[in-house]
């Protein structure tokens, strides 16, 4: 079951958060960082909206996160899924594509034009799941600036 993350359930997610940001080598993962951070996003933001899978047996063991941009070469708003994180003891089960599939439909439903992400070039994984869905892979390469 897919639920909009709020000040009831914020607390189930941020181990979930904490093991994304190990997966990706974060250097310093904070939790009262990431709950002052994550809690800005919930259903009525216009920023964005973090999800939380919860199981059959009532545990949160995925989330995914959708953030707003724009884009020039379209021109218009969309969704940008920075995040994608399913418990390693619950993949292979769909999880990631229904979350992807509720992103993309959150997304539409606040007026962007397409739902976008980006994985690691390394995260063959993903890659797989994403490969075999009706998506469409790009040629860009990311550029960053770190403050």
């Amino acid at each position: 079951m897919i639920e909009a993350v709020s000040d009831r359930n914020l607390e189930e997610v941020l181990p979930l958060i904490r093991a994304y940001q190990a997966f990706y080598a974060v250097a310093d993962i904070d939790d009262e960082r990431n709950r002052r951070f994550f809690s800005r996003f919930g259903e009525g933001s216009d920023e964005g909206c973090l999800f939380l899978y919860r199981a059959v047996e009532g545990n949160a063991v995925a989330f995914a996160t959708v953030y707003f941009s724009y884009v020039s070469s379209v021109p218009a708003r969309v969704g940008v899924m920075n995040d994608l994180y399913t418990d390693p003891a619950y993949r292979g089960r769909g999880i990631g594509r229904q979350l992807v599939d509720h992103c993309r439909d959150f997304a539409l439903s606040k007026g962007a034009a397409r739902l976008q992400w980006l994985t690691a070039i390394d995260n063959e994984r993903a890659q797989k799941l994403y490969d075999a869905m009706n998506t469409k892979k790009s040629t860009w390469h990311v550029y960053t600036y770190t403050a």
